[in-house]
């Protein structure tokens, strides 16, 4: 059978953003990947950022995130962002702040598409898109004893 783009299941959603946040507990690679569920999906692709135990050469022993006030609306106008582009079936992004050691998880994305390669490409949109406009700041803390701030935006 010839693919056709008349299916309801081809477009995008009415409302594909199906869980936002921005939290300071442990995040759920369950609850995110079950946030994209979708009969209509043929591709899910998900991003999981974790706390590496080196940044620029030097080690880093832990990290911490804060937020602005208006993290989660920019994360939503990201994300709307993300939904016009691509034919976003469901789409998910979470991000701890608070303290954070090696191997924890800082960020969740997932978005299921009706095809692998929309998925693909939707989810990096997503996830350089939060990492350079969503107002999130990383102090990471280096075995030396020195320290830095990077900016999300």
């Amino acid at each position: 059978m010839a693919p056709t783009n008349d299916h309801p299941g081809e477009r995008a959603a009415q409302d594909p953003i199906r869980l936002l946040a921005i939290r300071d507990e442990p995040l759920s690679l369950d609850e995110v990947f079950k946030a994209v569920g979708d009969e209509a999906a043929g591709g899910t692709a998900l991003f999981v950022g974790t706390v590496r135990n080196h940044d620029g050469g030097a080690d880093v022993d832990a990290l911490g995130y804060s937020s602005h006030p208006t993290a989660e609306a920019e994360m939503r106008r990201v994300a709307e962002k993300v939904a016009a582009a691509y034919p976003v079936r469901a789409m998910a992004a979470v991000h701890r702040v608070g303290d954070l050691r090696v191997g924890d998880l800082a960020v969740i994305v997932a978005v299921s598409c009706p095809h692998r390669g929309e998925a693909f490409d939707a989810c990096r949109m997503l996830i350089d898109d939060l990492k350079h406009e969503v107002p999130i700041w990383k102090h990471q803390r280096f075995s030396d004893g020195t320290d830095e701030w990077v900016g999300a935006c």
